[in-house]
């Protein structure tokens, strides 16, 4: 294992409750990104500057880019399409109204532009949520269950490994998949050991996993035969996910959260809650739109 000589560059002091999803608009050449507990989505420059924010009427898991412009968003029971420009939110499609007390949670597009996403109790405590997927035309269609909190979908370059994480198991599940979506083949692919719990999970070009771990201060990067070959410690403990960007994709856009943490915990990570950038040799995957 080796660590990488990073310094994490903290490009937005943006003090995010619960920073999530980050992901790199090649077109617009911009980073968006949610705070899921004040209902905000947030847009900057590879550098951070030219900052803009909008508030959602609740919380937002996901921003994910679609084809045409306009972004979808997860709320609580809700798939809703989101338009930057006019600010105008619209119903694509309703998620589990039978369980009022689940959020939606992390989002991933695969290669063929269908949607996955994950169902969480917002409680933390009932395994309640599940992992689905939706095509333009389709409904959403349950592919796994029994999560309390589920987390970083993602799938390896050649689109045939699909990983999903059962945060507070700790485990990074990895499936088959198919070109239709159907997975097969559940195991483990890795168990976090240590101090902190799977988030957001990423998958480089050579098909490196980068996992995001929510209360270790740090984001370790795996094999694709789950071994563990980097870890890039990170000057606060909560990180969400990452997301590769810039004209290159060896941008590393790092989300983290203050929620959680005690007020001394607040006073010695002044920078928790905060957008992180750094370099890396291997470029992520193209960003796929819904």
């Amino acid at each position: 294992m080796t660590t990488f000589q990073i310094e994490p560059e903290c490009i937005w002091a943006v003090g995010a409750t619960l920073g999530e999803g980050p992901v790199w608009h090649a077109e617009n050449h911009a980073l968006y990104f949610v705070d899921i507990k004040e209902r905000k989505v947030h847009r900057c420059g590879e550098d951070g500057g030219l900052r803009q924010s909008w508030s959602l009427p609740d919380e937002v898991g996901f921003a994910l880019p679609m084809r045409g412009g306009d972004f979808v968003c997860g709320l609580p029971g809700q798939l809703m399409r989101f338009s930057f420009d006019s600010g105008a939110l619209d119903l694509m499609h309703e998620v589990e109204p039978d369980l009022p007390g689940n959020r939606l949670n992390d989002g991933y597009i695969d290669r063929h532009g269908a949607l996955w996403f994950g169902s969480m109790d917002n409680a933390e405590v009932q395994p309640s949520g599940s992992l689905y997927r939706v095509q333009r035309k389709g409904q959403p269609r349950r592919k796994d269950k029994g999560y309390v909190i589920t987390n970083g979908p993602a799938c390896s370059p050649d689109g045939r490994t699909f990983y999903h994480t059962d945060t507070l198991e700790k485990v990074v599940y990895a499936f088959d998949i198919d070109d239709t979506g159907h997975l097969s083949n559940k195991r483990v692919f890795v168990r976090i050991a240590g101090e902190g719990y799977p988030d957001g999970t990423t998958v480089d070009s050579d098909g490196a996993v980068w996992i995001a771990l929510f209360g270790g201060a740090r984001i370790e990067r795996y094999s694709a035969q789950g071994e563990l070959i980097d870890t890039v410690p990170m000057p606060c403990s909560n990180i969400t996910k990452i997301a590769f960007g810039g004209h290159d994709l060896r941008t590393v856009f790092v989300t983290t959260a203050r929620k959680g943490l005690s007020e001394e915990a607040l006073a010695a990570q002044p920078l928790a809650g905060g957008l992180f950038r750094f370099r890396v040799p291997t470029p992520g995957q193209i960003q796929h739109q819904y």
